[in-house]
C-alpha cells in the first residue's frame, strides 16, 4: 500500500509516472506477470475515479498522433511479456528504468521541442513498454511535453494517454488471461484506497510544491530501483 500510495502522489503531481515509480519496487515482491496487470487495473481505476477533472485540457490532436503506433507497439510488447522468462523481463525493466532516470537527471530543466514525426518511434516504443511493464506512459509524456507548453493541458493530455493505454491493455490482458490470475482483482480492490490517498496528496502538492525538485528525487529513487532489479536478475541467472 505504501508503494502504491507513493506512486500516485507522483501521478497527482504530474498526470503520469505512477507505474514507472511503483514497478521497480513491486517487482521485488511480486512476479512481473502479476505486477504489470495489477498496476494496469489501478491506473484504470485512478482515471475513472479522478480523471474526469482533466478532460477540458486534453489536446486531442497530439494524443491522436500517438495512437496507431501505440497499438502496434502493444501487440509486440504483449507477445514478449507472455513468452519471455521472468529473469530477462526483470533485466529489461531494470535497464529501462535506469535509462529513463539518466535521461531525466541529464535534462536540467531544459525544454525539449519535438516534431510531429516523433510520434511514430515514441508511440511504438511507448506501446511496447506499456504492454511489457506498464511504463510506456513516461515515453508518451516525453513526446507530449515536447509538443505542449501549457502546464494544465500537458497534465490532462498525459492522463488521457494513460487512460487510453489502460483501456486497450484491459482488453488485451483480459483476452490472454493475465487479468484473471488468482487474487489479482481482489488485491487491486484492496489497493484502491491507497490510490485515492496518494492522488489526493499529489494533487494538493501540485499547487504549492515545485514539481522539479520532487521529480529529481523520483529519478534518484528510480536509479536505486533499476540497479536492484538488475542485481536480482543477475542472482536469478546464477541460481539457474
Amino acid at each position: 500500500m505504501l508503494i502504491v500510495a507513493g506512486a500516485y502522489v507522483v501521478y497527482g503531481l504530474t498526470g503520469f509516472g505512477s507505474t514507472v515509480v511503483a514497478m521497480p519496487l513491486l517487482a521485488q515482491v511480486l512476479s512481473l506477470k502479476f505486477a504489470v496487470p495489477l498496476m494496469l487495473l489501478l491506473d484504470f481505476a485512478a482515471f475513472l475515479l479522478v480523471g474526469a477533472r482533466f478532460r477540458r485540457g486534453i489536446r486531442y490532436a497530439e494524443a491522436g498522433s500517438l495512437v496507431p503506433f501505440m497499438l502496434a507497439g502493444m501487440a509486440l510488447g504483449l507477445t514478449v511479456l507472455i513468452q519471455v522468462a521472468e529473469q530477462r523481463l526483470l533485466a529489461g525493466l531494470g535497464a529501462f528504468v535506469l535509462v529513463y532516470a539518466a535521461y531525466g537527471l541529464s535534462r536540467r530543466g531544459r525544454h525539449l521541442s519535438l516534431a510531429r514525426w516523433w510520434s511514430a518511434p515514441i508511440g511504438l516504443a511507448g506501446g511496447a513498454f506499456s504492454a511489457l511493464f506498464g511504463t510506456g506512459g513516461v515515453l508518451f509524456a516525453i513526446y507530449i511535453s515536447g509538443r505542449i507548453r501549457d502546464k494544465a493541458a500537458l497534465r490532462a493530455t498525459n492522463a488521457a494517454m494513460i487512460m487510453l493505454s489502460s483501456l486497450v491493455r484491459v482488453v488485451l490482458f483480459g483476452a490472454t488471461g493475465l487479468l484473471f490470475q488468482d487474487g489479482l482483482i481482489s488485491l487491486a480492490l484492496l489497493l484502491v484506497p491507497a490510490v485515492l490517498v496518494g492522488f489526493y496528496i499529489g494533487n494538493r502538492m501540485h499547487a504549492v510544491v515545485p514539481a522539479a525538485g520532487v521529480v529529481r528525487a523520483v529519478y534518484g529513487l528510480l536509479v536505486v530501483g533499476g540497479l536492484s532489479l538488475l542485481a536480482r536478475a543477475a542472482v536469478a541467472g546464477l541460481a539457474a
